[in-house]
């Protein structure tokens, strides 16, 4: 799966490329996943601007939208997709979880952090916030929103994101790619690939925590991808809807004609 290049983008890849079962492949330039579009400059980044992209789902929450809003393509629409909108992301957040929508926050007292995080829980937040992402009512329409637009005859090439294009964004990326046939173990190497950029891309942070008395395994455990969490995901969808197929059109409402269509338009 090719990482491209991005100055203004964080953790931009395509999933072009990535093996199918049946000797076939997923489609390239039509399914492109990254971090947020805040800095985005096509002009500064000729890569991106011959993507094309004609659609951008927007996968995080209010305050982060606010904080710092999408720089969207010329001519592309924007679709939000919050998947921890509403009361259900205000609870778990008050809760001390929500961690993927928190980055900055969550890492910000080393002393605060090793209170709620430390001793293995920050991994089983972690675990926790990726099982909502397949119960969750705000989870469960906006991951139908994405893969709705997804079907839409004029969809063109769709880049979907949130924060660092890690947690949301890639149980998003697993859904679609094990959707149109990817195995198990592909789906799950594609998960793991974004762990250099995303540590890359916040490595002030990391080194600021760390530097002030910060437990290096929290900084590690929030700020990348293991598996453990992905499996957390499908284990939930597997035990909720018996797997991807019943997932995709019982959990997210997604009609057979829709799924038909994803298919054709990327599967090469």
């Amino acid at each position: 799966m090719p990482q491209f290049d991005a100055s203004t983008i964080i953790n931009l890849r395509d999933l072009g490329g990535i093996a199918l079962t049946g000797d076939s492949a997923v489609r390239p330039g039509l399914l492109l996943r990254s971090g947020q579009l805040d800095r985005l400059d096509p002009a500064a980044d000729p890569a991106v601007a011959a993507l094309g992209i004609h659609t951008v789902v927007d996968l995080r929450t209010e305050h982060e939208r606010e904080e710092r809003p999408d720089q969207v393509p010329a001519g592309a629409r924007l679709i939000v997709a919050d998947v921890m909108a509403g009361s259900v992301a205000a609870r778990a957040a008050a809760a001390g979880d929500g961690v993927p929508a928190r980055l900055d926050s969550v890492l910000g007292s080393p002393a605060v952090a090793e209170e709620h995080l430390g001793s293995g829980k920050a991994e089983k937040l972690l675990c926790d916030s990726y099982r909502s992402f397949v119960t969750s009512e705000s989870a469960c329409s906006a991951y139908a929103r994405l893969l709705s637009a997804l079907a839409e005859p004029d969809c063109g090439p769709l880049l979907f994101h949130c924060t660092a294009g890690k947690d949301r964004t890639g149980w998003a990326a697993a859904v679609i790619l094990l959707l149109l046939g990817a195995d198990e173990e592909t789906v799950r190497a594609e998960y793991l690939a974004v762990n250099p950029a995303v540590r890359a891309a916040f490595a002030p942070l990391s080194d600021r925590f760390t530097a002030a008395g910060g437990d290096p395994e929290i900084a590690d455990a929030i700020l990348g991808v293991r598996s453990a969490y992905l499996t957390a995901a499908l284990e939930e969808m597997e035990r909720t809807y018996g797997g991807v197929e019943a997932y995709v059109r019982g959990g997210l409402g997604i009609p057979d004609d829709a799924v038909d269509r994803i298919r054709a338009r990327c599967i090469a």
